[in-house]
């Protein structure tokens, strides 16, 4: 008995120092540390651990790097309580241990030395027609026969708001129309549908009921198979000829489901009308777009970081005349930046900001960075960040670091951006 209540309090002990330990602010330094860093040819890049002993640092190809002007060859030892500056030697990915004192390894940390990555930066406003996979239920319905009975087929079925329905029985849904023409093809035979709930397909099995207004064949459910709007592109990759814009999903407004994308387009937009955004209140920029001559590309991906495809040959004009370099977020820092956007007819226009908070990610997340609003200009057209201007991208220092992505409701000078890093990740899965 006093055995185990000896192995308790220690145990209550270990954990308490151990909490200790890892609140301590040294502690907290080499945790803030990232363990994995992507460095461009010819850049360099600081890390403050603030300890002031002497590390020792050991890896593998180790050439690629040097270390306060220095290769490890010629010293391996840093007093750590100075910044540490590793600049890059050539391309390759070294794996480093820091040892403290040569002997406690403290950090473990991969280094990715790449080339240079160019883009072209946006700020063009666009329009955004999007058509979907299937048709998506946004509500279920009953249905009232002619003998005045009333069924409920799509909740019977298990059916509910947000399930895309991809097929009856075998054949691919175009649209909503053909839905409904599938549905009365069968008459009042039962159907099979393919039905996708998230990442989940599944069948269920369905009666139609005849309604009592038109005689038509009827599941109870009402559909949505296309939605548009106004958004802002974010890039151009002249390497690959991609596009990437929004910075997040596009979402039903009902169900708040991903739209899965048969086929889409971007296209030339124009500003009309701007709804400030007040407390409470999100802003809002109205624009109009039609017309084939003014299209851009089309839209090949929908993803919970914006919208991705490939950009025809006819490109629309940009605000600077060279691609830019871009920015990994472990060089992002707080402080002054701008971002390119259009809010009325002056086309792209650079706007100030200010880079409040930076979350350093290891895994995609279209929330990186509180900015706010700091233009005195932007701030008495918008109030703010507004509606139709996620995806406009933000540059600091000459870089494309990211893009808007979400407005706090509660204060609309401040908002949310995403990493270009994650974007850029995203377009590459077209070609994968």
């Amino acid at each position: 008995m006093k055995k185990t209540k000896a192995k308790k309090a220690l145990g209550i002990i270990l954990a308490l120092m151990l909490l200790f330990i890892n609140y301590l602010p040294l502690i907290r330094n080499i945790n803030s540390i990232p363990s994995e860093l992507q460095i461009f040819e010819g850049d360099a890049h600081i890390l403050n651990f603030g300890l002031p002993f002497l590390v020792k640092i050991e890896g593998n190809n180790v050439d690629a790097l040097k270390f306060n002007g220095s290769s490890l060859k010629d010293q391996a030892n840093f007093n750590l309580k100075e910044p540490l500056t590793i600049e890059t030697v050539t391309k390759g990915n070294a794996e480093l241990i820091f040892k403290l004192f040569g002997i406690v390894p403290i950090k473990q940390m991969r280094i990715k030395v790449q080339p240079v990555k160019k883009i072209f930066p946006g700020g063009n406003s666009i329009g955004v027609s999007l058509y979907t996979q299937g048709a998506l239920v946004v509500g279920i319905s009953e249905v009232m026969d002619p003998e005045g009975f009333t069924h409920y087929p799509a909740g019977e079925a298990g059916l509910r708001p947000g399930d895309i329905i991809e097929k009856v029985n075998g054949v691919y849904v175009e649209n909503a129309e053909h839905l409904s023409e599938l549905v009365n093809q069968v008459k009042d035979n039962g159907l099979e549908l393919d039905v996708r709930r998230g990442n989940i397909i599944f069948k269920a099995h369905i009666v139609p009921a005849v309604d009592h207004h038109d005689l038509k064949y009827r599941l109870g459910i009402w559909v949505r198979d296309s939605t548009a709007g106004v958004g802002t592109l974010t890039f151009y990759d002249p390497d690959s000829g991609y596009f990437g814009a929004l910075g997040h999903a596009i979402t039903d407004l009902d169900t708040g489901t991903l739209l899965s994308v048969k086929n889409g387009e971007i296209m030339e937009s124009k500003i009309i009308d701007i709804i400030q955004g007040k407390r409470g209140e999100p802003g809002e920029l109205k624009g109009v777009f039609s017309g084939k001559q003014k299209l851009i590309g089309n839209i090949l991906r929908n993803t919970k970081y914006g919208i991705y495809g490939k950009m025809y040959k006819t490109l629309p004009k940009f605000y600077h005349n060279e691609p830019m370099s871009i920015c990994y977020q472990h060089d992002v820092h707080t402080g002054k930046a701008s971002i390119l956007t259009t809010v009325d007819d002056s086309g792209i226009r650079e706007f100030d900001i200010q880079i409040k908070k930076i979350n350093y990610q290891k895994q995609p997340n279209s929330k990186g960075m509180v900015i706010e609003i700091t233009d005195p200009e932007l701030l008495e057209l918008t109030g703010g960040i507004v509606q139709g201007m996620s995806g406009s991208p933000i540059i600091q220092n000459g870089r494309i670091v990211g893009a808007i992505t979400h407005v706090f409701v509660n204060d609309p000078k401040k908002g949310y951006g995403i990493f270009i890093e994650w974007m850029l990740e995203e377009s590459k899965k077209i070609m994968d």
